[in-house]
């Protein structure tokens, strides 16, 4: 098979007492079974493998690189936000803008959290209507979220869009509101910059402590004004060079980038953008955090900036979502647990004959840099998870080890790396998506739906175990009343719009 819209690589897993899924801890990456990848040179071929040694010596050493599955984690969801915007205008998103992995990681987890820094693993799954098929997950979660009390004070650079687009409403007015909320409830060890771009960039508010100065910010937000074009380099540029002017040690320093980003003077390559930050960003160790809004959004060139910016992104359109990224989420916004995270799966060729990464095409990470530390991963905070789901085809009346899944980190203060792991069996398999935990139905939801989206009438290659858009929304509203959970809700409204749209 070949690498096209949904990426055939390989996944990691693990089994509990109840036999249906573990939290693991195992930093060997099992007994006996595949183990992450060996500094090794990987092949690019992966998908179905029909020369597969048998025998129970084969589990003794680790799998070839076709049925390894490594990518650099992301917490991103703007894509899932910005398709219910465009179902809610009566359009159907742009495919290129549909990224799977986005959509899972926008509902809430019930797995277990670790106590410290660092990632709990849980790998179950279930399997589809179609024969020997299928959906594995693969959950990594990492501490709650402190109180506000608790977590580091925060730096945080705004560097605030306030070209003539974001004149349309849901745009600036939109980020005004929810600044001014979360400048009442910052702390008063908290510190705020602002700065702003149109044609030019500008720092409007220098690195400010909150204590007594809440006035004076508030000001300064209420009298932002769109005007003239989109110079969206100089605002990062800017923003960052105000963020390491401002920097503070034991704070959590951050560049948060409000934008349509509909780039249209300047510098309009992220990777050029990028470039010029690099200092800001390896050496001072300042992330970026993007907030898209506006009906019309560049949603290439925020995603580019986040991803390889050691940052993630958002998207809202609502001033009750935006007051939830800014206020109710804030310390998993913008303060760090892990850095460079990476995860990787070996599937058991004994019991595999075929896999499938949903999602994640941005996020791919050569096998042999898995524990490569110099190799770029993601940025994860407290609150946070990860899901990955891999469709996978079992062989005909096999059982036993399926896989084992391995995250890898770097501590954000001392940048020690640590790991670890879970396996999955086959017997953990539940007997059928629809009838196993409701969670795991919500994210077969959202994957399913963002399958339609990427391949529109296009369905040569659909996931395995897919409905009918018509069928898949009857499914989401039945998941909905059992999950108890508005996002399920809005999410089950949104596959029925694009039921709608596509006939």
């Amino acid at each position: 098979m070949t690498l096209a819209g949904g990426l055939f690589l390989t996944g990691c897993g693990a089994s509990d007492s109840n036999g249906s899924s573990t939290d693991g801890s195992n930093k060997s990456g099992g007994r006996g079974f595949p183990q992450p990848a060996p500094n090794r040179t990987s092949g690019t071929s992966q998908g179905e493998q029909k020369d597969t040694p048998t025998g129970d010596a084969s589990r003794e050493f680790a799998p070839s690189p076709d049925y390894l599955s490594t990518f650099a984690l992301d917490v991103d969801t703007a894509s899932y936000g910005y398709a219910r915007r465009a179902l809610a205008d009566g359009r159907l998103p742009e495919a290129s803008t549909v990224r799977p992995e986005e959509f899972v990681n926008s509902f809430r987890q019930d797995y277990r959290r670790p106590d410290g820094n660092g990632f709990s693993v849980t790998v179950d799954g279930a399997r589809t209507r179609e024969k020997d098929w299928s959906l594995v997950r693969v959950g990594l979660a990492t501490r709650d979220a402190p109180q506000s009390g608790e977590r580091p004070p925060a730096a945080l650079t705004f560097v605030i869009d306030i070209s003539g687009s974001m004149g349309e409403p849901g745009r600036l007015d939109l980020a005004q509101d929810a600044l001014g909320v979360m400048t009442d409830r910052l702390r008063d060890d908290d510190s705020v910059a602002v700065v702003t771009f149109s044609d030019e960039a500008r720092t409007v508010l220098p690195m400010t402590r909150l204590g007594h100065h809440r006035d004076r910010i508030h000001d300064v937000i209420r009298g932002l004004e769109p005007t003239e074009s989109t110079n969206l380099g100089a605002g990062v540029r800017t923003g960052y060079a105000t963020a390491v002017k401002g920097l503070r040690e034991g704070a959590t320093n951050r560049v948060v980038l409000i934008s349509d980003a509909l780039a249209n003077t300047g510098e309009t390559d992220a990777d050029a953008i990028l470039e010029n930050i690099s200092t800001a960003r390896r050496e001072h160790g300042i992330t970026l955090f993007g907030v898209g809004v506006g009906s019309e959004y560049g949603d290439a060139l925020m995603e580019r900036l986040a991803d390889k910016g050691d940052g993630h992104t958002t998207y809202v359109s609502t001033i009750e979502e935006a007051r939830k990224v800014f206020c109710e989420q804030l310390p998993q916004n913008v303060d760090l647990t892990a850095r460079d995270a990476k995860a990787q799966v070996a599937f058991d060729p004994q019991t595999v004959k075929q896999f499938r990464l949903i999602g994640y095409d941005d996020r791919q990470v050569a096998d042999e840099d898995f524990r490569d530390d110099r190799v770029d991963g993601g940025e994860i905070g407290p609150g946070h998870t990860v899901t990955a789901l891999y469709a996978v085809r079992t062989r005909p009346g096999a059982s036993g080890h399926l896989a084992t899944a391995s995250v890898r980190w770097l501590d954000p203060d001392t940048r020690a790396p640590h790991e670890e792991s879970g396996q999955l069996e086959t017997g953990s398999l539940d007997e059928d998506l629809w009838t196993s935990s409701t969670r795991l139905q919500v994210d077969a939801v959202a994957a399913y739906f963002a399958d339609d989206l990427r391949t529109g009438d296009d369905k040569a290659n659909p996931l395995p175990g897919a409905l009918p858009l018509g069928e898949l929304a009857d499914r989401a509203h039945r998941v909905a009343s059992a999950a108890e959970d508005k996002a399920v809700d809005e999410l089950a409204a949104a596959v029925e719009r694009a039921s709608g749209l596509m006939g």
